[in-house]
């Protein structure tokens, strides 16, 4: 896996926290601890994203198009 090298301002109180976790042993080194909570996070994103997407079909209209589409399939599909 490729990685990159980056520099980030951070307040205090999450450095804080991220110090407890690497002292802890839940994580390595502070930029595993960051990296693990910033691919989270886009993944959280990418998420959403999907959800926000889907709550903008109509359920009507999906139905409609799924029934449409299989009406004449039947007779086209190749015996198997």
């Amino acid at each position: 896996m490729a990685v990159a090298k980056i520099a980030i301002t951070i307040d205090e109180g999450i450095l804080s926290e991220v110090d407890r976790l690497v002292r802890q042993r839940v994580f390595p080194n502070r930029s595993r601890a960051i990296q693990e909570a910033v691919g989270e996070k886009v993944r959280r994103l990418a998420a959403n994203r999907l959800a926000r997407e889907c709550a903008k079909l109509d359920p009507k209209d999906e139905q409609a198009m799924a029934e449409e589409g299989m009406s004449g399939e039947g007779a086209s599909w190749p015996e198997y």
